[in-house]
């Protein structure tokens, strides 16, 4: 399988997530993982991120908006969204993988309907808490993303469908297994979105 066809599937994992998106949404997701939201056709993506430069390569798959964490002065990030977005957003994703994240993402919901998804693992035993009148009455919904309910049979032809769209453009780097280090260099520094890491080159 190419190697951009494996990294796409993390986007098509989340669209078993996904398909009760409707056309318009609103969609703010904290930190990486932007291309199902484009999948799914949500016209108003954020971008959150401590690092300015990730919007420069998330504008190349849909990213419409972007929030850097650095420069959100004494306002929580869910203030900044629910004022970008007149309320909150219809979708949230945490990507990284931190409890705090994953409260602020919930927190960034728009009451009533809002979904928040949590893709980042985070260490066990962590915990997420969560007043419980915002839960009781704040109508949003919670839930995690095992694969994203990606079955193969039916999944895999849509992954090869769309394995062109921008796919060579999705993998920025690839890197010897000697050369690890540099690929989390990379990382850190902003400037890749995936790296492929080859164990026998």
């Amino acid at each position: 399988m190419p190697t951009q066809l494996v990294e796409y599937q993390q986007g098509l994992e989340l669209h078993g997530k996904l398909q009760m998106l409707r056309q318009g949404q609103l969609l703010p997701y904290l930190a990486w993982g932007q291309l199902a939201w484009q999948i799914c056709g949500a016209t108003k993506i954020i971008g959150v991120d401590v690092n300015q430069e990730k919007f420069e390569l998330g504008k190349k798959f849909g990213i419409t908006d972007f929030v850097n964490v650095g420069e959100c002065g004494d306002k929580p990030v869910n203030q900044v969204i629910n004022e970008m977005t007149g309320g909150g957003a219809d979708f949230c994703f945490e990507c990284v993988g931190l409890a705090s994240l994953m409260e602020q993402a919930y927190a960034s919901c728009r009451k009533g309907w809002g979904k928040t998804i949590i893709l980042g693992v985070e260490k066990p035993g962590s915990q997420i808490t969560f007043q419980c009148s915002d839960v009781v009455l704040g109508g949003r919904t919670l839930m995690g993303s095992l694969f994203g309910g990606l079955k193969a049979k039916s999944d895999i032809p849509i992954l090869l469908k769309r394995y062109m769209d921008k796919l060579d453009k999705f993998v920025t780097h690839e890197v010897s297994f000697e050369d690890i280090n540099k690929a989390f260099d990379l990382l850190l520094e902003g400037k890749s979105i995936r790296c492929v890491i080859w164990m026998d080159k």
